[in-house]
């Protein structure tokens, strides 16, 4: 029996179950940082260690999502790891020193990196089983679920300000929307091509360290370029608004607005540009326009200038990282967890580039960075076979 309409809606819903799940569960714990912060009494030094903490757990688990992976599978990997994560918010909630609370952490990193692979190789696997594009969407829902559960933290602030009850309440929607998900949730990812990618043929080009062909080691340069641009936009642009155009308190925090909202109305809308277009036109156009659209911000000057500027990126990176993870899929599991590492490798170092940049010269300078970030994120992609849609043939 053909698959359906319907049955690709409903698989589709399960997926996307686990890309919101992971967005609220991450906005949950960090949502209550002042609280954390509070009850360790922690400076500012040891907050971003907490936060860097989940950082470098998501890129320790790198080695770890291939052969897992290859043991239990995309569907398996992925509901046992989101368990984990279920599990992590009462721990936090009950940890009683700031040693403990980074341990919990680094361990949500594990398993967020090891979620991240898994469900990104379910949206792989819903694509080709259904030949319909999806990626783009389920990205998007990753942001409906952030904002999920900051209301959800807004709503139980009101009502008491105990964490403890807090993330139970959190735990508990938690395991209802894996619950709702898990009989729809696809059993396999997508295997690499037959003959294109064996150990054989892989002697023959360039290896890292886990056996990543030379197409996932230029998948994740443009992973890397594309979440340093990511990265930086949400955590100088406010910044560069103040400091280098003079915007008062009031519209500085429009530039990470603007940048989210185009960029969760363009991955809504993006499955279907994927569809008209093509993978491979969407991430050089769209990484393209995204540089060439700041640059010209940069060099006109101004808030507005800036404001544009920052929505050219919104608009154009929306679908970038999708793509990215669907070829990278495409190239089997080890290829998906080493693209998924160096895009984590991008959001730590990203910001943390344009900082100092920006200290040894000014913080437009630094933007610029980003903006020449974005450009070779369509350079690197210059490189990659991506998936060809509706007969449009997409050369090496």
């Amino acid at each position: 029996m053909l698959p359906t309409l319907g049955d690709f809606r409903r698989d589709q819903l399960a997926t996307a179950t686990l890309f919101f799940f992971l967005g609220f569960q991450y906005a949950t714990w960090a949502s209550r940082l002042p609280a954390l912060k509070d009850r360790f009494d922690l400076g500012g030094t040891e907050v971003g260690l907490l936060l860097m903490a989940a950082g470098v757990g998501a890129a320790v688990s790198f080695p770890l999502v291939a052969p897992l992976m290859r043991r239990l599978g995309a569907r398996r990997l992925a509901l046992w790891s989101a368990l984990g994560l279920v599990a992590v918010l009462p721990v936090l909630a009950a940890a009683g020193s700031y040693p403990l609370a980074l341990l919990v952490i680094f361990v949500d990193g594990v398993a967020v990196g090891c979620l991240n692979v898994a469900m990104n190789a379910q949206g792989a696997a819903l694509e080709s089983h259904y030949g319909r594009a999806a990626m783009a969407q389920l990205h998007a829902t990753f942001s409906g679920g952030s904002l999920g559960g900051a209301l959800l933290a807004s709503g139980v602030n009101t009502v008491t300000h105990s964490v403890t009850a807090h993330f139970a309440v959190a735990a508990a929607a938690g395991v209802l929307l894996l619950a709702g998900s898990r009989p729809r949730v696809l059993t396999d990812a997508p295997a690499p091509p037959a003959g294109e990618r064996s150990t054989e043929d892989g002697k023959k080009g360039l290896r890292s360290l886990t056996g990543a062909s030379r197409t996932a080691l230029v998948l994740g340069g443009a992973m890397v370029f594309g979440t340093v641009v990511e990265g930086a936009m949400n955590d100088w642009s406010a910044l560069y608004l103040t400091e280098e155009t003079g915007a008062s308190g009031r519209l500085a925090p429009l530039g990470i607005a603007v940048v989210s909202v185009m960029m969760v109305l363009a991955r809504l809308l993006g499955d279907g540009w994927r569809n008209r277009w093509g993978d491979a036109r969407m991430v050089r156009v769209g990484s393209t326009m995204a540089g060439t659209g700041l640059a010209l911000a940069l060099l006109a000057g101004g808030t507005w200038p800036a404001l544009v500027g920052f929505a050219c990126v919104g608009l154009g990176m929306a679908t970038v990282t999708p793509c990215l993870y669907v070829a990278a899929a495409a190239e089997g599991p080890g290829a998906l967890a080493l693209v998924a590492a160096m895009g984590t490798t991008g959001l730590l170092a990203g910001p943390a580039l344009i900082g100092f940049v920006a200290g040894l010269t000014d913080l437009t300078v630094g933007m610029t960075v980003v903006a020449v970030s974005a450009v070779l994120v369509a350079v690197c992609s210059m490189r990659v076979r991506f998936k060809e849609r509706e007969g449009e043939a997409v050369p090496h």
